[in-house]
């Protein structure tokens, strides 16, 4: 048996921390290639499989569990003059401890992959993820398709994005219900303004629906009254367009000009 299976065994994953460790070498080497003379971050390194290749690799790591009896072994096993670990809840780090770390190199947990983007996105840093595949597939979802949503949407406005590899469950201890995936992200040079994408969120909570009718159904959120949305709406170019058919560049485009007639002159 897989010597870092029967670790994971003894110490009896936390399910409510969404544990699932990666136990193929191979993966985790092609991940620290990512690595080579950065500044990493690595969220929930777990038993180290990742996070000693990284520390080979990288001119820093920084190394965030919140598993108190994981960051016991962490700091007990990895001796590496470049690496610094934290026990502690990631999002609840000040930004501070983050100063000059330039990418995210990490297996993280699939309940956290909606959170992990966000903090990606609000700190404009490069990332290769493993993730779930159903997730990453909407990430990488184009319009017109079953699963283009919120996520597809915001994750091309906000990065590039790569699919790089499929990691099936078997490549994981506990073996998750799901398979998974790598992802390569990297921002955009032009920063897409907060104001932007909370109107690019409220028109794709109704993406299935005409982009006049979307606006509308957002008028609440929005802080106008129904007939100012539908005024507002008609002024719009594509405002008969279902919002699933338009493109993230359209959308932002539209929460713009949707904005601006808002505010007004």
């Amino acid at each position: 048996m897989n010597p870092t299976i029967e670790r994971i065994k003894a110490l009896r994953a936390n399910r409510k921390l969404g544990q699932n460790f990666m136990v193929n070498e191979a993966i985790a080497d092609s991940e620290a290639e990512y690595a080579s003379g950065r500044s990493v971050v690595e969220l929930g390194p777990g038993l180290g499989m990742l996070t000693g290749r990284l520390c080979a690799k990288a001119k820093s790591v920084l190394a965030v569990e919140r598993d108190e009896r994981l960051y016991n072994i962490l700091s007990e096993e990895l001796r590496f003059d470049n690496l610094m670990l934290i026990n502690g809840d990631f999002f609840k780090q000040p930004d501070s401890v983050f100063k000059g770390c330039d990418i995210m190199v990490s297996n993280i947990p699939y309940n956290l992959s909606s959170k992990t983007i966000s903090w990606l996105s609000k700190h404009r840093m490069e990332a290769l993820l493993c993730v779930q595949e159903e997730f990453a597939e909407h990430m990488l979802a184009k319009p017109d398709t079953k699963k283009y949503s919120k996520l597809s949407v915001a994750t091309s406005l906000m990065f590039n994005a790569y699919q790089m590899m499929r990691v099936p469950r078997n490549n994981f201890y506990p073996v998750p219900n799901v398979d998974s995936m790598l992802v390569y992200l990297k921002p955009k040079a032009e920063e897409t303004k907060p104001e932007t994408m909370r109107i690019v969120s409220l028109i794709m909570e109704h993406k299935k629906k005409s982009l006049k009718n979307a606006i509308i159904d957002s008028q609440k959120q929005l802080g106008i009254t129904k007939e100012e949305a539908a005024a507002i709406a008609g002024d719009l170019s594509l405002s008969s367009d279902k919002v699933f058919k338009l493109t993230p560049e359209q959308i932002a485009k539209t929460a713009k000009e949707l904005s601006s007639l808002i505010k007004g002159p």
